[in-house]
C-alpha cells in the first residue's frame, strides 16, 4: 500500500506540473498573440497616420502650386490689358510689351510646375485658360508689330478679355474645389 501511496504522490505531482506547464504555455501564447495584435496595431496606426501625412503634404504642394498659377495668369492678363492701353495711347508701348513678355515667361513656368502636381481637371482649366491667354498675346504682338495701331484689333482684344476672365475664373474654382475650399463646383467672372 506504501507503493501505491508513493506513485499516488509522485503521480499527483507530476500531473500538477504538467498541468502548470500547460498552462504557462497557453500564458505565453496569450501574450504572445497580444502583443502581435498590438504590434499590428501599431503598424496599422503608423500607416494610417503616414498616409495622413502624404494627404496633407499633397494638398500643401498643390496649394502652393495653385496660388503660383493663380498669380500667374492674373498678371499676366493684367498686362495685357496694360500694353492694350498702351497701344491705344501710344505711350509706354515698349515698357508694357517687356513687362507682358516678363509675366508669359512667369505664367509658361508655374504653368510647367502645375503640370507635374495638379489632378487632370485642374490641369484641363489651366490649359484653356493659357490657351487663351496665349491667343490674345499673339493677337497683342501682332498689333504692336504693326503701328500705327489698328483701334478695330484692340476693340477685338478688349472683347476676348471677358472670355479670358471667365476663364480664369472657373480656373480658380477648380482650384478651390480640389483643395476642398468649396464644397462645390460655381462659376463666376471675378478676378
Amino acid at each position: 500500500m506504501a507503493v501505491v501511496g508513493v506513485v499516488g504522490t509522485l503521480g499527483a505531482s507530476l500531473l500538477t506540473q504538467s498541468r502548470a506547464d500547460r498552462n504557462k504555455r497557453m500564458e505565453m501564447q496569450a501574450a504572445a498573440e497580444q502583443r502581435r495584435e498590438e504590434r499590428d496595431h501599431a503598424e496599422a496606426m503608423l500607416e494610417t497616420e503616414r498616409a495622413r501625412h502624404r494627404a496633407e503634404e499633397s494638398i500643401a504642394l498643390r496649394r502652393a502650386c495653385y496660388i503660383t498659377l493663380n498669380t500667374a495668369v492674373r498678371q499676366y492678363l493684367t498686362a495685357q490689358v496694360d500694353s492694350v492701353h498702351a497701344l491705344r495711347n501710344e505711350t509706354g508701348v515698349e515698357a508694357a510689351l517687356e513687362k507682358l513678355e516678363a509675366r508669359r515667361t512667369t505664367l509658361r513656368e508655374s504653368y510647367a510646375e502645375a503640370q507635374m502636381i495638379v489632378p487632370l481637371k485642374v490641369m484641363e482649366g489651366a490649359g484653356a485658360a493659357s490657351r487663351r491667354l496665349n491667343a490674345g498675346y499673339g493677337l497683342l504682338k501682332q498689333i504692336a508689330a504693326n503701328a500705327p495701331y489698328n483701334q478695330e484689333d484692340l476693340d477685338t482684344f478688349e472683347a476676348g478679355v471677358e472670355q479670358s476672365r471667365a476663364l480664369l475664373s472657373e480656373l480658380r474654382q477648380q482650384m478651390r474645389f480640389d483643395l476642398e475650399v468649396d464644397t462645390e463646383t460655381a462659376s463666376g467672372t471675378d478676378l
